[in-house]
Formats: structure tokens, C-alpha cells, sequence
């Protein structure tokens, strides 16, 4: 065989693999026929202003316009979902969710009590296995991060990590977007300062965290107040322990007034996720799976990205050169997100037990 045919066959090999993982990200035909065929999708608790999904949505009627999206219920909350498709088991009906977007904890209960269905996406593979259901009845859509949201009009040196928080620069600066003994957000920042310490049990990592805040505490640095935009735009906490997400939100709402900077922190990243699930009594189960195979490709998930929610698989599309920069560049660095680190909910119920049950005796701050 000449050199000639050997490069041609090798092309054309190369061409024909290119062509099918193109091919294996996409739906088959099949299911967009069925899925047609259905003619309706009804969704729940998913509000146009949340994680881009006004976009998200607009974006699957325009990619299949024969669907009817029929939308339940935008302010609805995990729970709400879950009781949607208990009281509509029988029902075929526009009440009936197809699909749902809930809270970590609700995807292993709702797999317990038989109320979601298994299916894997054409990208499964590309999503962390720290955030789906091996067997494919949950995972993992998007994520945020806690993150320090700073008033830069304010705070001249930024906070790099959690340690920085107890420097005498951020007197009567730092608040919690929560209060710690009821409030997730605040017990996930709590137990992300006690991973910075190099914990990694969670009971022990919730004790550090306490630790840590007790040490902000005694600095005069903490602001016993729930940390919203209003009192990052006063001044009165101007730096918020917060999701990256809702930092990047105001930033955005506030347009400079004043301008807000959302810092990452190098260690003790911890991540916020939500799932997908299938309904098990769908009544349009092939348009559901549809949706699914939207969100989770390329498209979708950048999506997502859109509305500062991170998508689960955005460390593939970085690495893949599918970000543009121009939504790279509203963000915190993307290598910080490499360290984020997701934990399991047996790991959230220890550090969450310590730290709710231990605020006030070992920081003795009472957020309100």
C-alpha cells in the first residue's frame, strides 16, 4: 500500500470516529420522532430568571418547535415538585410533571420511593460522578460555589482565602447570606472554612469551620447580619459569604453602584448542586428525555453558564475550548472551579449537625 492510501485510509478513519462521538452526543432520531409525536413537555419550579432558563427554554422550543412547553408552577420549591408528581400518579393531564429540578437530597429519595425514572444523556460520561446516580435515575445539572462578593468601593485588597478573613483590613466587614443554624448557604460556607484547614471528615471539617468563624468572630471582623445586595450596596457587610451565583446576580443588578468583585476562595471550594430527574408516571417520557439530552448537551449547558449557574459539566467544555470568552470573562477564573469539591449528603448531614448544633456556643454570633 502506498504512503498516499495509508494517510487517506488514516483520514478517513479519523473522519468516520470524529463523525460518530459527534453523532453519539445527539438524540437519536428516534426519540426527536417520538418526542414530536408526544407534542408536550410539562416542566415545574423553573423560573425565567433562575440558571438562564428563560433562555434555556426558548432555546428547546426554537431547536423543536412541534413540543409545547407547559410550564407549572415557576416559584414552586423542591418539595412542591415532589408532591406534584405523588398527587398526579394517574394523572396524564397538563398537572402532571414530566421532569424535575430539585435539591441534591431530593434525588436519592425520590429514587427510594419509586417517584423518578432511570436515563442517561448522550454526555453521561462527561458528568462528575460525585454528582449522578450510577444507575442514571438522578444527576447533577448545575452548580454554585460559596464565594466571597465584595464591595470594591470598600474593600481596596481582596480576600483570597478564608484565612485572609480574619485580617484586621476587614473589621466589621464579613457576613453570612444566612444564618448558620438554619440557613444551608451559611452552614456550606462554615464547612467549606473548615476544608481550608485541610479537614476532610466532615464532622471534624464542621468543627474547624466553627473554629474559623469563631476566630473572624473574636477579630471583630463578622457582622452578625444576613448579608444581602442591599447591604453589600450600603456598606454595612461588605463582603458576603455567598453562592457565586447570586454574587455575580447582584453584581450585575447593582451595574457599578457600587461595583461588586466575586471572589472564588484557592481552598475549601465547595459546591451547591441541583438534579434532573424523570418523573416515573411521565406522561410524555420520550419528550422528557428529550429536555434531558438538551440540557446536558453542549447548548444547554452553556445555558446555564448564561445565568451564572455553573453547569456540571463545565470543566469539559473549558477543557474542550467550548466557553466563549466573552461569558469566560464575566466570570471568576475558570481554573478555580477545578477544586471544587461536591459533597455527599451523608458528608452535608455531619457537617451540618456540628455546626448548626455548635454555633452559638463556639461562635456566639446571633445572625438575624
Amino acid at each position: 500500500m502506498s504512503h498516499t492510501s495509508r494517510l487517506l485510509r488514516l483520514s478517513t478513519a479519523i473522519l468516520m470516529a470524529t463523525t460518530a462521538v459527534a453523532a453519539a452526543a445527539e438524540p437519536s432520531a428516534e426519540l426527536v420522532e417520538a418526542a414530536k409525536k408526544e407534542g408536550k413537555l410539562t416542566t415545574i419550579a423553573l423560573p425565567h430568571s433562575w440558571c438562564g432558563y428563560g433562555d434555556v427554554i426558548a432555546g428547546f422550543k426554537a431547536k423543536y418547535p412541534e413540543i409545547t412547553v407547559n410550564e407549572l408552577n415557576p416559584d414552586a420549591g423542591s418539595g412542591d415538585e415532589i408532591e406534584a408528581i405523588k398527587a398526579n400518579k394517574g394523572n396524564t393531564g397538563d398537572q402532571a410533571p414530566d421532569v424535575i429540578d430539585v435539591g441534591l437530597s431530593f434525588g436519592p429519595s425520590s429514587k427510594a420511593e419509586g417517584l423518578i425514572q432511570p436515563y442517561k444523556v448522550a454526555t453521561w460520561d462527561t458528568i462528575p460522578d460525585s454528582a449522578k446516580d450510577a444507575e442514571g435515575y438522578w444527576y447533577g445539572d448545575y452548580y454554585g460555589v460559596l464565594s466571597f462578593v465584595v464591595n470594591t468601593d470598600i474593600v481596596k485588597e481582596l480576600p483570597k482565602d478564608w484565612a485572609d478573613l480574619t485580617k484586621s483590613d476587614y473589621a466589621n466587614s464579613v457576613a453570612l447570606a444566612g444564618d448558620p443554624r438554619t440557613s444551608n448557604q451559611a452552614v456550606q460556607a462554615a464547612y467549606a472554612a473548615g476544608l481550608a484547614k485541610g479537614e476532610t471528615d466532615a464532622a471534624k471539617a464542621g468543627e474547624a469551620g466553627l473554629a474559623h468563624f469563631a476566630e473572624i468572630n473574636k477579630a471583630g471582623n463578622f457582622v452578625p447580619v444576613i448579608g444581602k445586595s442591599a447591604s453589600l450596596a450600603q456598606g454595612s457587610t461588605p463582603i458576603v459569604i455567598a453562592w457565586d451565583y447570586n454574587g455575580l446576580a447582584w453584581r450585575d443588578t447593582l451595574a457599578g453602584n457600587p461595583p461588586l468583585e466575586v471572589v472564588v476562595p484557592e481552598s475549601g471550594v465547595v459546591a451547591g448542586v441541583y438534579v434532573q430527574a424523570i418523573s416515573a408516571f411521565a406522561p410524555h417520557p420520550n419528550a422528557a428525555k428529550l429536555w434531558m439530552e438538551y440540557l446536558y448537551s453542549d447548548e444547554g449547558q452553556l445555558g446555564y453558564l448564561k445565568g451564572y449557574c455553573h453547569p456540571i459539566r463545565f470543566n469539559d467544555l473549558v477543557k474542550n475550548g467550548k466557553v466563549p470568552q466573552e461569558m469566560l470573562d464575566k466570570l471568576p477564573p475558570a481554573a478555580a472551579y477545578e477544586k471544587a469539591v461536591f459533597p455527599t449528603l451523608d458528608e452535608q448531614a455531619a457537617g451540618k449537625a456540628v455546626i448548626s448544633g455548635k454555633w452559638d456556643s463556639v461562635v456566639g454570633a446571633n445572625v438575624q
